[in-house]
């Protein structure tokens, strides 16, 4: 009720202590907002969550693997040899689809951080162009992406493997 009285009266606007130079600025940005080094945050599109989710994920891909050759380098099965050469290039391909990933969220201006919590939980928090949030992935949803995720590349693999032959 108050602002309608002050608001076009001249006086409040001779009340404020404003610089001309201050109140310039203000106007220009008021005319043009996105001007003058303010940027409305752009909330990710989904093809961005799902590269933040990757990004995630793969290093525990990796780590599950590297986990797998270490296994296989202890073990006097006969198969062995086959079995340390997929994981390899199983790992090869891991390793190539994230440094594409880490990649493209560089180009679109994304950062990805790790949350310290003590949950069961895969805490993260990513800035996307000025736009900040916070999201977690629960043990089983990245089990069963992780999941899907290696039977993807096995797939491939497999797949090039039969061209070749």
């Amino acid at each position: 009720m108050s602002s309608k009285k002050l608001t076009g009266n001249g006086r409040w606007e001779t009340m404020r202590m404003m610089l001309p130079d201050h109140r310039e600025a203000l106007e220009e940005k008021q005319k043009h907002p996105g001007s003058l080094g303010t940027k409305k945050a752009e909330v990710p599109t989904r093809e961005e969550l799902e590269l933040i989710r990757d990004s995630v994920l793969l290093p525990v891909i990796l780590t599950m693997i590297d986990r797998n050759v270490k296994e296989l380098n202890l073990s006097v099965n006969p198969l062995r040899k086959l079995y340390m050469t997929a994981t390899q290039a199983l790992m090869n391909r891991v390793h190539s689809e994230l440094a594409a990933v880490n990649r493209e969220l560089r180009e679109r201006k994304i950062k990805v951080f790790k949350d310290d919590r003590e949950d069961t939980d895969l805490h993260f928090r990513y800035i996307c162009r000025g736009y900040e949030d916070r999201f977690s992935i629960m043990r089983d949803v990245a089990r069963a992406s992780i999941s899907t995720k290696i039977g993807q590349h096995i797939q491939k693999i497999s797949v090039e493997l039969n061209k070749k032959v």
